[in-house]
């Protein structure tokens, strides 16, 4: 008899469209830790070009540095072309710490919920249609990949009126790959068929070079952070590609 077939789902990109609520907490943790002469509130074409380059985002401390850096005037092409360039110039010219720059983001966040908790949910929308795709699928068979905080996760979810179980959401707090995580989801459910779900080119073809993967289904989320040449390059790598509808009666 088969076993039931597992989803394991990334969350901003896929299930949550954060990309404004992440751009204006950066903002924030970059005037409060870093850059106090930057201006109180993050100008409109900051958002515009952050959303831009959001597709080369993997962790959400990174968006402190594309913030700033997008505020000095580089321009937001130049920024997606030479992203990680760009991010260790930065890094290394301010002496910063990644640690600490987690940690700055996650502390901004968390002041955020503190004063504010409708005004920070309303910039975290599922969407449209997931929060019924959630409800629909079996919570024993699906799993949350992500490099958000977990505590962020669940309040989004908790205020989705959506039931998930704690410890099937796997973030940043774990400092796990999502490599890592899938290795351990397939050792704990074996013969289970996996399905992993993610926005991210580069994080699915990662998995897809594990030789340790080889029988994970990856799908590329072709509505969430990514770029039309991110799209061709799925197709040349036999990724398969889902629209939202289609996620939706999968």
């Amino acid at each position: 008899m088969s076993k039931p077939q597992l989803y394991a789902l990334d969350f901003d990109g896929v299930l949550c469209d954060s990309a404004l609520e992440t751009s204006i907490t950066a903002w924030r943790a970059a005037r409060s830790y870093l850059w106090p002469k930057m201006p109180e509130h993050i100008p409109a074409e900051v958002i515009e070009q952050f959303k831009y380059v959001r597709p080369a985002l993997e962790t959400g401390y990174e968006s402190i540095l594309i913030v700033r850096l997008l505020f000095e005037g580089l321009t937001a092409d130049t920024l997606l072309n030479e992203f990680h360039h760009r991010l260790e110039g930065l890094i290394r010219r301010d002496q910063l710490d990644t640690e600490k720059l987690k940690q700055r983001f996650g502390s901004a966040r968390d002041e955020w919920l503190k004063c504010d908790l409708p005004g920070w949910l309303k910039m975290n929308p599922l969407f449209p249609g997931i929060q019924t795709k959630l409800t629909s699928i079996n919570s024993e068979h699906c799993f949350i990949i992500t490099t958000k905080q977990e505590r962020f996760v669940e309040q989004i979810l908790s205020a989705n009126k959506i039931p998930f179980p704690k410890e099937q959401i796997f973030g940043l707090d774990r400092k796990l790959s999502k490599q890592q995580v899938l290795r351990e989801l397939q050792d704990q459910y074996p013969n289970h068929p996996i399905v992993f779900l993610e926005d991210r080119l580069p994080t699915l073809i990662n998995v897809m070079n594990d030789h340790d993967l080889t029988n994970i289904q990856l799908v590329l989320a072709s509505w969430g952070y990514n770029t039309m040449q991110d799209e061709q390059q799925a197709t040349k790598h036999h990724i398969k590609q889902i629209n939202l509808h289609e996620f939706q009666h999968l």
